[in-house]
């Protein structure tokens, strides 16, 4: 049956049951203005289970994952269709918070944005403000070291809690930005190309906190690193927009089968790098 397109609701009192953390996207399509940028896409991504989105630019992927947590909404002109169900709910569906829905479904984006003039303890705890979250000092504390722990950086930070988050390294800013995310305990982290402004020792220290993580919570990456997403992942999903089309998953499998044995010769060009 045909879903029709629509924004999603900005607000609403509901929220999310707890469930485990199956994300599924059901005949995902959206657009900007008259653009339709993706085709009806549809991919599973299951718990404990690290999931990478290759593909050439400009073929839907941030937009997908974007979708995953409702941030396509804040671009005045953008509509989609489909759901997205986090166990099993539509996180789309009317009256569901939009908050609580990217508390559960947290972000990394590409480039690190560590509040600069926040120390960086105050930076793995900001999130708990947004979402109305107060904890006494200890257990603040206790969070702030597991959070850190977590995303590899505890070590390399413990005794300058108090210094300012900005002032670390690249790489070390990726891994706060992700402490950050973990501190509010979501169930699934979405990462959009988390390192491709990074060197080759921070990229291999933030995959090693994906390959930690992902045993125990969803992880959905947009990789351009063909070698990364062999590292990092489970399975892959590999997106294509042709002449002019929306992108669309052309296919979706194992990482192993993904780059060992393709279905389609369009896939087994593009991960032997002969086109993107």
């Amino acid at each position: 049956m045909a879903v029709e397109a629509r924004t999603a609701e900005a607000g609403g009192l509901g929220t999310l049951s707890r469930a485990p953390a199956h994300l599924e996207a059901v005949q995902v399509s959206a657009w900007f203005s008259a653009k339709k940028v993706l085709e009806r896409v549809s991919l599973s991504m299951p718990n404990a289970t690290v999931t990478a989105l290759i593909g050439p630019s400009g073929c839907g992927k941030s937009t997908f994952i974007r979708i995953l947590n409702r941030m396509h909404e804040l671009v005045p002109s953008a509509k989609m269709a489909g759901e997205v169900r986090l166990g099993g709910q539509d996180i789309y569906a009317a009256g569901l918070k939009v908050t609580e829905t990217r508390r559960r479904i947290g972000m990394v984006f590409q480039k690190p944005n560590p509040f600069p003039a926040m120390s960086i303890a105050e930076n793995v705890v900001a999130g708990l403000k947004l979402t109305g979250v107060r904890l006494p000092k200890g257990d603040r504390e206790q969070l702030v070291e597991q959070s850190l722990t977590r995303a590899g950086l505890w070590k390399e930070v413990k005794d300058r809690l108090d210094t300012p988050g900005g002032a670390l390294s690249g790489g070390q800013q990726q891994r706060l930005c992700i402490a950050r995310s973990l501190a509010v305990d979501p169930d699934v982290l979405l990462m959009d190309e988390p390192c491709s402004a990074l060197d080759p020792t921070s990229t291999r220290r933030v995959e090693e906190t994906i390959l930690e993580i992902g045993q125990t919570m969803t992880i959905v990456i947009v990789t351009h690193n063909m070698q990364q997403a062999a590292r990092v992942s489970h399975q892959c999903a590999f997106f294509l927009a042709e002449e002019g089309t929306p992108g669309k998953i052309v296919e979706s499998s194992s990482t192993e089968q993904m780059f060992a044995n393709p279905v389609d010769p369009r896939t087994r060009d593009y991960v032997n790098g002969r086109f993107g």
